[in-house]
C-alpha cells in the first residue's frame, strides 16, 4: 500500500477532519486525526499492518505494545505478522483483583517497541514508556502512524528514544492539496499551528479575570507566592498564628467550618487582618453539589462565604451547573477548581483533569485557576502546559522536604513545586505546627520567591 493511498483513504473515511479541536496536550488545532474508525475497514487495517511490519522488522525489540485504544488493533496485527508477543497498558486503572496495569506476559529487562496512532508533543508516549520502565522493561523505540509534531524527534532523542513514523504532516498536506482535498487557506492555518507548537508559552486568548489579575499583582507587590492553610479549630490559635505569619503570605486559605467557637465577629476580624497585612482570603469549602444546593451553601447559612472570601474551591464533578449556581448574579468573586489532589489513591485521573481544565476555560470569568498536585517538577510541568493561558496553578502538599504522612498525604519540596510551574504554594502543617510559625513562614516565603523570580 502506497502512503499516498493511505492518506486519501483516511480522508475518504472521515479520519482527517478540519475545524477547531482541543488536543490531549491542550493545544487548539485547526485539524484533527481520528483513526479509530479504521477498525471498520479490515482491508485498510491489514494493509497498514503489513506496511508497518516491513518498516520495523529490523528494529531491536522483543515485545510490541500499542497505546489503547486506537493503536492497539494495529499493534495486534503487527505483532502477529512479526510473531512478536503483544503487551499493553490498560487505559483505566484496575481497582480490583491483582490491580495489574500491564496486560500480557513479559520478561523484565526485555525491549519493547511502542506503537501509537499520532504524535504531537510526545507526552503520552513518554508517559507510557515510563510506566513500562517502572515494570522493568526497556523502551527505546516508538513508531507512530502520523507525525503531526514540529520536529519532535530531536527532543525524544535527548530523552533516549528513537521515533519512526509512517507519514508526516507535511506529506499529508501535500497529498491532500495536490488532490484538491484542502484549500490553500486550510494549508496555511495548518502550517501556522505546527510552527507554534515549538513555543512552550501558549498564544491566543488570555483567560485572566479581574480577581486573577489582582492576585498576580499582589504576588509581585508583596514579593510572596505563599498561601497559608490555617486549619485550626479555635479563634485564639487562629489569630495568634495569623498575627505572626500574615506579613509573609499573599493569601490565606481557611476552613471556617473547622472552628468550634465560630461567631460572626470572626469574619469581621479576619477582614481587618486582610486589609492590614494585604492578603486575599481563600475559603477551601470544596463545593461539590448541584447548583441549587451550593448556591445556598455559598450565600446563606451562618458563614455567608460570598460576603468575605475572594476565592473558593470547587469540584467540577457535578458539571458546569455548580459554577452557575455559585456565581450567577455575583460579581468580584472567583474560584479554583480541584484538578489533581495530593492525597494518595484519589480518583482524579487524566481524563477528569483535562475536563476540569476545559470547564475552567469556559467559565474563566469565575475561575482563576486550579489546585494541582504532582510528585515531581516534570509531572507538574505537564499539568501546567494544559492550563489555559492567564489562569493560575496552586500547589498543595508542599513542605521543606518531600515525603508523606500517615493518612496518605503526599508532600513535594518548595523548589520542585515552583520549578514545575506552580504560581503559588499552599502550606499548612509545615507552618502552623512548627515550633516558630513566623520563622517557618519566612523560610517558605523566601525559598518559594527565590525560585519564582528565576522563572519570571
Amino acid at each position: 500500500m502506497k502512503k499516498e493511498y493511505f492518506i486519501l483513504r483516511l480522508h475518504d473515511i472521515g479520519a482527517i477532519k478540519f475545524g477547531e479541536f482541543t488536543l490531549k496536550s491542550g493545544h487548539k488545532s485547526p485539524f484533527y486525526f481520528d483513526l479509530r474508525d479504521m477498525i471498520s475497514y479490515p482491508e485498510l487495517l491489514n494493509k497498514l499492518a503489513y506496511l508497518i511490519a516491513d518498516e520495523i522488522k529490523d528494529a531491536d525489540f522483543e515485545y510490541i505494545s500499542g497505546v489503547p485504544y486506537t493503536a492497539l488493533p494495529v499493534a495486534t496485527l503487527v505483532a502477529d505478522i512479526l510473531d512478536k508477543p503483544l503487551i499493553f497498558i490498560r487505559k483505566e486503572e484496575k481497582a480490583y483483583g491483582t490491580k495489574n496495569d500491564i496486560i500480557g506476559k513479559f520478561e523484565p529487562g526485555s525491549k519493547c517497541l511502542i506503537i501509537d496512532d499520532l504524535i504531537t508533543t510526545g507526552e503520552s508516549l513518554v508517559e507510557t514508556a515510563e510506566k513500562f520502565k517502572k515494570a522493568g522493561l526497556e523502551i527505546t523505540d516508538f513508531y507512530v502512524l502520523i507525525d503531526r509534531s514540529n520536529n519532535i524527534e530531536n527532543q525524544l532523542n535527548k530523552l533516549g528514544y528513537k521515533l519512526r513514523s509512517l507519514i508526516k504532516l507535511d506529506k499529508i498536506i501535500e497529498v491532500l492539496k495536490t488532490n484538491n482535498r484542502i484549500s490553500g487557506e486550510q494549508k496555511k492555518r495548518i502550517k501556522e499551528f505546527t510552527s507554534e507548537l515549538k513555543h512552550e508559552v501558549k498564544t491566543g486568548k488570555n483567560y485572566e479575570n479581574h480577581l486573577t489579575k489582582l492576585l498576580k499583582d499582589k504576588i509581585k507587590n508583596k514579593k510572596s507566592n505563599l498561601i497559608l492553610s490555617l486549619d485550626v479549630d479555635n479563634q485564639k490559635d487562629f489569630f495568634q498564628i495569623l498575627e505572626k505569619t500574615a506579613k509573609h503570605i499573599v493569601m490565606l486559605k481557611t476552613h471556617v467550618d473547622i472552628l468550634n467557637d465560630f461567631t460572626p465577629e470572626f469574619i469581621v476580624k479576619l477582614k481587618e487582618y486582610a486589609i492590614k497585612y494585604d492578603f486575599m482570603i481563600f475559603e477551601d469549602r470544596k463545593f461539590a453539589d448541584i447548583g441549587n444546593t451550593v448556591r445556598k451553601q455559598y450565600r446563606e447559612g451562618i458563614y455567608k462565604i460570598k460576603n468575605w472570601a475572594h476565592f473558593v474551591t470547587v469540584h467540577a464533578l457535578p458539571g458546569e451547573g455548580i459554577l452557575q449556581g455559585l456565581f450567577d448574579g455575583i460579581s468580584n468573586r472567583s474560584s479554583f477548581l480541584l484538578a489533581k489532589m495530593s492525597s494518595k489513591g484519589n480518583l482524579m485521573n487524566e481524563t477528569y483533569t483535562r475536563n476540569v481544565f476545559a470547564t475552567g476555560e469556559k467559565y474563566a470569568d469565575v475561575v482563576s485557576g486550579y489546585i494541582c498536585h504532582a510528585n515531581t517538577a516534570e509531572e507538574l510541568k505537564k499539568l501546567k502546559n494544559k492550563i489555559p493561558k492567564g489562569q493560575l496553578m496552586l500547589m498543595p502538599g508542599v513542605k521543606l522536604q518531600s515525603g508523606k504522612d500517615a493518612t496518605g498525604q503526599q508532600y513535594t519540596t518548595v523548589e520542585e513545586a515552583i520549578k514545575g510551574g506552580a504560581d503559588c504554594i499552599i502550606v499548612g502543617r509545615g507552618i502552623i505546627e512548627a515550633e516558630n510559625p513566623e520563622t517557618a513562614a519566612k523560610e517558605y516565603r523566601e525559598r518559594a520567591w527565590k525560585m519564582y523570580k528565576q522563572g519570571v
